[in-house]
């Protein structure tokens, strides 16, 4: 009898432990984007034309993934002295991840036009780098363009 009883907590018990480890497995991200990263490069595709952007040489941007939220922030390496390349871009909101599908709900932004847009992205992380294509349009901004960034992940 105090056999069955045994057999039958460790049953309970691995049972548990798998279903913990189930649940946990289900809330791990498709794609592994967690994290901060760097932009370097970027291809823009817009009426027909295709440019493509060094983006270490003239300004950083980092994007910050966490479970819930990202932000991204830029800025020019001439620390804004030159009006020409002068910048600061910034933005954050909520987004949602299913398999490789990655959509950021912009709700804060220092381009006013571009809050409250929803951009849906297709996302793929090999070793330390993270590629996100997919379709930029504000129609108050006057933005309608395909973009593919590169980015490497900061450790």
């Amino acid at each position: 009898m105090n056999f069955n009883i045994a057999l039958t907590l460790i049953s309970l018990t691995v049972m548990a432990c798998n279903s913990r480890t189930a649940d946990a497995e289900s809330q791990q991200p498709s794609v592994p984007i967690l994290g901060t990263w760097e932009l370097i490069s970027g291809t823009t595709i817009q009426n027909g034309d295709t440019s493509y952007t060094d983006y270490r040489k003239t300004q950083k941007m980092i994007k910050v993934i966490n479970e819930t939220h990202f932000a991204f922030l830029k800025h020019d390496l001439n620390k804004g002295k030159d009006s020409l390349s002068a910048v600061f871009d910034s933005g954050a909101g909520p987004y949602t991840l299913s398999g490789n599908q990655y959509t950021e709900h912009l709700e804060y932004c220092n381009y006013r036009e571009w809050e409250g847009k929803t951009f849906q992205f297709t996302v793929t992380v090999e070793n330390d780098t993270l590629i996100q294509s997919g379709l930029e349009k504000v129609e108050e901004a006057g933005i309608d363009r395909h973009i593919i960034e590169k980015y490497v992940r900061i450790k």
